[in-house]
């Protein structure tokens, strides 16, 4: 397995040198020019120094992660997606030049994951967010910005049948994170990709190599699934190509982030899974507590809450002694 950490695309001398220091090799980030200071990935400058930078303090840049620019027109089905999707298409081409072999992104409309609180008390005092619905009622998006899901569903197809073959072309996996919360609607806009059998759906109209999945652990989760019984069905047939491990405890309704040792999820029984039935990709620690100094903000600086490093540093040590306990192989 390759034991990775989503960085900023900017050089950020406390995160890289301390994911370094832990031993992390490979970086995973979100090239959006807000975040970058450069042009989006679809041009190929752009992302190939942002590839340098990595490479020049020791990362090997292995994916981008989220949107990389505004993709509200692709899933809302607005006018103007074909000149975005063609622009996504030219990322595709850059990534599979610059061989960038991953590509995580999501299909959540108008709302990205979300939390209702983002400051919660856990262990020592550290700071987790939470979701509670019960906080979200009464709250909706304008009207034109509310989607059903059967025209979400024709969104995604419309995207997946423009850009999948492109990925196949550039050697990009495309894996294709679950709805967070997994709820819907959520303040009116309607969300898909809310179960196990929403993800088949997917697979069953494209199943190709480039149409794969981000398995985010925790968000399976609580939507009640099988964590063992559906990723091992998708390890068997190669469709899981990127793992997110964190814990939360709750319900889909109302759940809060925990510490990667201090929620009910076996971390390391399920590593063991992972690579047990074949799993040698990328995997990282998700969203972990702000700890002792740290302060998280919503959507602070670009960065979500959950992404202070001190935590990061926690989750990775437990990854390391998981792996390093059941004899599972680390880069």
């Amino acid at each position: 397995m390759k034991l990775s950490m989503l960085l900023p695309p900017k050089f950020d001398e406390r995160k890289w040198t301390l994911a370094r220091q832990i031993g992390v090799n490979y970086a995973i980030t979100k090239a959006a020019p807000d975040l970058s200071g450069r042009p989006a990935p679809y041009d190929f400058a752009s992302l190939q120094a942002i590839k340098e930078d990595f490479n020049e303090a020791g990362f090997n840049l292995y994916g981008l992660e989220g949107d990389q620019f505004d993709m509200s027109a692709i899933k809302l089905g607005l006018p103007g997606r074909d000149a975005l999707i063609e622009k996504y298409q030219a990322m595709l081409r850059n990534m599979g030049r610059l061989e960038i072999p991953l590509l995580c992104y999501n299909f959540m409309a108008v709302i990205g994951w979300f939390r209702t609180r983002v400051d919660i008390v856990e262990r020592g005092g550290a700071i987790v967010s939470e979701f509670d619905v019960a906080d979200t009622e009464g709250q909706l998006v304008s009207e034109e910005q509310q989607i059903s899901e059967a025209k979400l569903w024709e969104n995604l197809f419309y995207f997946l049948n423009a850009v999948l073959p492109v990925a196949e072309e550039a050697g990009v996996k495309m894996a294709l994170h679950p709805d967070d919360p997994p709820v819907s609607p959520l303040k009116g806009v309607s969300r898909i990709l809310t179960s196990a059998a929403a993800f088949d759906k997917v697979w069953a109209k494209f199943p190709v190599k480039s149409n794969s999945i981000t398995f985010c652990q925790a968000t399976f989760k609580i939507m009640d699934e099988d964590l063992k019984a559906i990723s091992q069905n998708w390890l068997q047939q190669d469709r899981i190509a990127f793992l997110h491990l964190r814990d939360v405890a709750g319900d889909k309704y109302k759940f809060r982030e925990t510490f990667h040792d201090n929620g009910p999820t076996p971390m390391a029984e399920m590593l063991k899974h992972y690579g047990d039935y074949g799993f040698a990709g990328p995997l990282r620690p998700d969203h972990a507590p702000a700890m002792y100094g740290e302060n998280q903000n919503l959507f602070a600086g670009g960065m979500s809450v959950g992404y202070e490093i001190t935590g990061k540093i926690l989750a990775v040590g437990c990854i390391k002694g998981a792996a390093d306990a059941y004899g599972i192989p680390m880069e």
